[in-house]
């Protein structure tokens, strides 16, 4: 099992995000057990990110949007860094 770190950064980011996309937090919180239990699981879509966000991974929360993470693998741990499109 994973552990979820959620920065103040994230926090601030997500309260915004959800008070302009309510309906999505629901499909949020499903994503967040779902990382938990196995961040590999296919319909969570995992993939790696490059650019400037190389080392970072993303998962699609519809369409539109994507949750932005860093995986650590050794530690077991999800730091999520952003939300939005």
């Amino acid at each position: 099992m994973y552990t979820i770190i959620t920065p103040k950064q994230f926090l601030r980011q997500a309260h915004k995000f959800f008070k302009k996309h309510p309906e999505l937090s629901p499909r949020f919180a499903k994503i967040i057990n779902d990382l938990c239990h196995d961040p590999f699981q296919p319909h969570l879509e995992l993939h790696p990110l490059g650019g400037k966000l190389r080392g970072c991974h993303a998962v699609s929360l519809t369409g539109s949007y994507r949750i932005t993470l860093t995986l650590m693998i050794t530690d077991k741990e999800i730091i999520l860094l952003d939300i939005g499109s």
